[in-house]
């Protein structure tokens, strides 16, 4: 048989599989389309041309070739190809099911079950089939095997929070080291971690250096993974200012993983928080680029599109927010995280009602979820400063309610708001609790000695009495806690707290060897007792020699003004401010001023006497006299200024009147 336009069809199948080993599948398929030119059934020429499509990437044609000649191509000649055809477009749910419907589980086939089930996050199912594989396969990819093997358990330490498996597995190439240090960073174990991280950076340096094409930009384009997991590792110790800066320069790296960049860029948003807002809408870009959804978890993927809604809230942007946590709620309706960044946005639009409502109808949906959002509905309480309303949400978390810190937090918002009995209602529920479920532990030990504290402070002596005995009882030879129930006895029960006395240890075996005296006289005493003056009887004090008696020290006198003759007896209105003194003539003038007058320039004024109201008989008294009941003092023209007086014996100072600018005369 003979196709137009070419040699024979023999000559068509040398050429493919010519092509076929030279691995030029260009070539090899247009010889294929030329045989199925001639004939369009030819199932073995449309098998080639399948995996020629397959190997050039072209995985819809493969399909569609698959599609069109379904009678001639059955299910079990290219039940792997399709499969693997799906896998590639991300239709991993439709390869799944084709994987399930071949009869016959090749170690190919297996594989890629393998790949899809860890696409699917199916990690335990997926471990079985590299289990399964590794136990019964023989062959040059066991390396390869163990490595997504590692990568499986790694999956399961980090976002299924197990503990990682022990197979066995070597590190001796720099994958493997890396998806151990990976399976220790979801572990918390952060410091081995970098310490295989480190190892596996040595590792893949080795394996490049022998390899002499390798440059120097390929190698920090390979090592560019193991940099962004270090700086993650510094960024989970607080060292975030190491961490920011190995993020930086894995970006500048351009690497060509979209999904390392993605999460890198992320990584650097959530050291930014709401600071540095313009370079994080810059790595934002990046974690939105193409194919990043088929390269990460969907935990990764669901953590950047958080972090999208919260740099949208801080750079006010709330409608693009509410759109963001919109779609994040229809795609996880029970996840607190959108609620809550939804509520946070409601408070800074000052609208706390209603962002208590949205947490109190979500509590209410989906209570796997209502410690963490009850904690925020308490918070915001808390801010608007309804202590109680806080402290009613807080006592109805279950999974928390008697946990030491949450009952100290109720029991200090309840004494602040003077609520005594319900501090102590606090204490006596969680005594309950704890004597029901660990009775005897530290912790309710711990409990009742606060409890008694907390009633003994607050007067509540009787009460506090039940709690003490308890303690007691626990260790007789506490006697701190006995003392503290005789002397809360002593106001109830006079009877009972005589009868508890009696188990006090005596004087004597409560004696310590300690001098007394040297106690007192040490450094670090604070108050030293000074000996009291012995005291004789009625016996006559012996006769005191010159030498006995004390010399009495002589006080100074005090020093007098100077000018100040002792003889004159002084001024009895010396207390008084100068202008209520009897003798008061207001201000000197001099003798220029005084011949000014009011009038014309020049002129002088006769009746300046006339015009002095302190001279004028009917002027109105204003200070008495001191010393007599009846007696006037003139009067100024303005009314004086009250002041306090001198204390005595002060001398009182003049103090000086600022003079006015702008007159020539100044006042």
């Amino acid at each position: 048989m003979m196709a137009s336009g070419s040699g024979p069809v023999s000559a068509l199948w040398t050429e493919i599989n010519r092509c076929g080993q030279n691995g030029d599948f260009t070539r090899a398929l247009k010889a294929v389309n030329k045989i199925l030119h001639e004939n369009k059934d030819d199932v073995t020429a449309l098998r080639c041309k399948i995996v020629c499509l397959i190997q050039n990437g072209g995985f819809k044609e493969a399909l569609n070739v698959m599609n069109t000649h379904a009678k001639s191509l059955t299910s079990d000649m290219i039940a792997f190809e399709k499969a693997y055809c799906e896998y590639r477009l991300n239709r991993v749910e439709h390869a799944l099911k084709t994987i399930q419907g071949i009869p016959e589980q090749t170690d190919k086939l297996k594989e890629l079950y393998g790949q899809v089930l860890y696409r699917l996050e199916r990690y335990d199912e997926c471990l079985a089939v590299y289990k399964d594989l590794i136990r019964n396969s023989q062959d040059d990819y066991e390396e390869e095997r163990k490595t997504n093997m590692s990568a499986v358990l790694a999956a399961q330490s980090t976002w299924e929070n197990t503990s990682a498996e022990d197979l066995g597995l070597p590190e001796s190439s720099y994958e493997l080291c890396y998806n151990a240090a990976c399976s220790l960073i979801g572990q918390g174990q952060l410091s081995q971690a970098m310490q295989k991280l480190q190892m596996a950076e040595e590792l893949c340096r080795k394996s490049l250096a022998e390899d002499s094409d390798v440059t120097e930009e390929d190698v920090d384009a390979e090592l560019a993974i193991i940099h962004s997991q270090m700086a993650y590792v510094m960024q989970l110790q607080g060292r975030t200012e190491d961490a920011l800066q190995l993020y930086n320069q894995v970006i500048k790296l351009k690497p060509s993983d979209v999904g390392l960049l993605a999460v890198t860029a992320n990584n650097i948003i959530t050291i930014n928080k709401d600071q540095n807002v313009f370079d994080s809408k810059k790595k934002v870009k990046l974690t939105s680029a193409e194919g990043v959804e088929q390269k990460l978890a969907k935990k990764q993927l669901q953590a950047i599109e958080i972090n999208k809604a919260l740099l949208a809230m801080y750079t006010n942007q709330a409608d693009q927010c509410n759109k963001m946590l919109a779609s994040l709620q229809t795609q996880n309706p029970g996840h607190p995280r959108p609620v809550l960044i939804k509520v946070a946005q409601l408070c800074r639009e000052k609208q706390h009602t209603k962002a208590i409502e949205l947490l109190q109808r979500f509590s209410d949906q989906h209570p796997e979820s209502a410690s963490g959002i009850k904690l925020t509905m308490a918070q915001l309480y808390l801010t608007q400063g309804h202590v109680t309303k806080a402290c009613d949400i807080l006592k109805s978390i279950e999974e928390i309610k008697y946990k030491p810190g949450m009952i100290s937090a109720l029991v200090t918002m309840y004494t602040h708001e003077e609520d005594i009995d319900s501090a102590i209602d606090v204490f006596t529920q969680a005594i309950q609790y704890y004597q029901s479920e660990q009775p005897g532990s530290a912790i309710h030990l711990s409990l009742v000695r606060e409890a008694a504290n907390y009633k003994l402070k607050y007067g509540r002596k009787k009460e506090a009495t039940s709690d003490l005995e308890q303690l007691w009882k626990q260790n007789t030879n506490d006697i701190h806690t006995l003392a503290q129930l005789i002397s809360a006895y002593s106001l109830v029960d006079q009877d009972k707290a005589k009868a508890l006395s009696k188990h006090l240890p005596s004087p004597d075996t409560m004696s310590f060897n300690v001098d007394v005296d040297e106690l007192e006289n040490s450094h670090g005493a604070t108050y030293i007792r000074k000996k009291a003056a012995k005291v004789v009887g009625e016996s006559q004090p012996k006769e005191q020699g010159p030498e006995d008696v004390k010399k009495k020290k002589k006080k100074k006198k005090g020093k007098l003004p100077k000018n100040c003759d002792p003889k004159s007896t002084p001024d009895p209105e010396r207390w008084l401010p100068m202008r209520e003194r009897s003798y008061y003539r207001g201000k000197k003038k001099g003798k220029k001023k005084e011949q000014i007058g009011r009038g014309t320039q020049g002129a002088t004024s006769g009746a300046t006497a006339e015009l002095d109201a302190s001279k004028s008989a009917s002027s109105p008294p204003t200070s008495p006299r001191p010393g007599s009941g009846t007696g006037t003092a003139t009067s100024n023209a303005v009314p004086p200024r009250q002041q306090k007086p001198a204390a005595a014996g002060a001398a009182r100072k003049k103090v000086p009147q600022k003079k006015k600018k702008g007159g020539k005369g100044g006042w």
